[in-house]
């Protein structure tokens, strides 16, 4: 192995590399685009997004693979410039007095990638410890797994193993740390890389966009829509909300006018970005036309012991949860704290939060009764097609993405302003009958 260690550590350091670049692509994805469906996402236990929107996905709001980045970049530099191959030259020289000053000059680099070696390990261990209690928390709590991450952890167990072999005097790492890092800035390649590796990691931390708190973004106060549109924008969205096809959902509409149903899922993320979007238009419906639209929530959790499956271990969970704190009128607290606590949510978890906003300790006992209900819903979503969460139908009008909420307040206004023209034709037209 110590012949080709030097091979080895640079292929896992590219492998941790690669998975790390993969992971932030998809991170990144994610929180630019809720809907976006990665390649790992393969069933409800195996998935990139579940796990890197879990709370072990991120430390303070700065997604795990950045850190692995780093990492897997000082790794991959630390073999590709500090283990340099002295075998070329060693093969290379021709038989002269000059041989026992090249075999010394080939026995001290060899001693230098040795101490490189040693740094590697340490980093590796640093890696393995980590990749120990994330791939802990992802099995045995979340019992979810990421494949990037899966790939990531191989490549740390290699790189420990292989720098292990061949690391050199660990013991007399902390003595000659001074001294090594002189020696790489009195080396202009050895500091140009160096700079621009310490650039590339802070700007990676600084610039990269992290995970917003949940929390903070649920509990903020609620600020309108800024985006005004013109007439013609008005104009255009509304002949093209007259020429859609309208689905009867069979859903209660309790008087009101207007019907906003969502297909919801407390574990997806564009749920939860549609509920900061648009709780403020539903606010203002509710306060300036009490009675007249109703936002019906219609669960469609994403995991297959409700549902046909996907990749939330615990929506239907949070579904029932939801349901049992509708019969003390807290559904609405309930769905907030849902979505606060979205990236941590386990059965666990789900059980605490009903009894912290509903004061409810019957979740086991009422969990299979309630549970049918949850189906019924999902059901209903089987059957007019529901692709993905969340989809809004909006007096049966399908909705199939998030809409920008000037848009989405725009087709409640329209709906409304509709049923008001025909209650006004209605009964002049009676009256110049009688």
């Amino acid at each position: 192995m110590k012949t080709h260690a030097r091979t080895l550590i640079v292929a896992f350091g590219l492998l941790a590399l690669g998975a790390s670049v993969a992971s932030l692509y998809v991170h990144y994805q994610i929180l630019a685009d809720p809907s976006y469906t990665s390649f790992c996402d393969i069933s409800e236990t195996v998935s990139c997004e579940a796990v890197m929107t879990s709370q072990y996905g991120s430390i303070y709001g700065v997604p795990v693979a950045v850190g692995g980045a780093v990492w897997s970049g000082l790794v991959l530099l630390l073999g590709l410039v500090g283990m340099q191959s002295t075998r070329s030259m060693s093969q290379s020289a021709p038989p002269s007095k000059s041989a026992p000053r090249l075999a010394s000059q080939a026995a001290s680099q060899s001693d230098d990638a040795g101490r490189v070696a040693g740094y590697i390990f340490l980093l590796a261990t640093v890696g393995l410890a980590g990749a120990l209690y994330l791939g802990y928390a992802s099995l045995f709590i979340l019992r979810q797994m990421c494949p990037l991450c899966v790939t990531m952890y191989v490549a740390v167990i290699g790189l420990f193993v292989v720098s292990g072999g061949v690391a050199s005097e660990l013991t007399a790492i902390p003595a000659r740390l001074g001294r090594d890092l002189r020696a790489i800035m009195a080396s202009p390649l050895a500091a140009t890389l160096a700079g621009a590796w310490v650039v590339a990691s802070v700007s990676l931390v600084a610039f990269f966009p992290h995970d917003d708190s949940a929390a903070e973004l649920v509990s903020a106060p609620v600020a309108a829509s800024t985006e005004m549109l013109g007439e013609v924008e008005v104009a255009q969205f509304e002949a093209w909300l007259d020429a859609q096809p309208r689905v009867d959902l069979g859903l209660p509409d309790n008087g009101a006018s207007v019907v906003v149903a969502k297909f919801n899922d407390y574990q997806c993320p564009a749920c939860r970005q549609a509920y900061l979007a648009y709780r403020g238009i539903e606010r203002k419906y509710d306060e300036q036309f009490p009675g007249q639209v109703a936002f019906v929530s219609v669960d469609y959790p994403l995991e297959a012991e409700c549902n046909t499956g996907g990749i939330h271990g615990s929506a239907c969970e949070a579904a029932v949860a939801v349901r049992l704190a509708r019969e003390s009128d807290r559904e609405a607290e309930m769905a907030d704290w849902l979505f606060s606590n979205q990236a941590s949510l386990t059965r666990e978890r789900v059980i605490e939060g009903l009894a912290e906003v509903a004061q409810l300790t019957n979740f086991d006992a009422r969990y299979d009764e309630v549970l049918e209900d949850v189906r019924a819903d999902a059901a209903l979503g089987q059957k007019v097609q529901i692709t993905g969460t969340p989809t809004f139908f909006i007096n049966g009008i399908r909705i199939a993405s998030t809409l920008r909420p000037a848009y989405f307040d725009a087709a409640i206004a329209h709906e409304l302003e509709k049923v008001s023209e025909a209650g006004a034709t209605g009964p002049s037209e009676g009256e110049s009958q009688s």
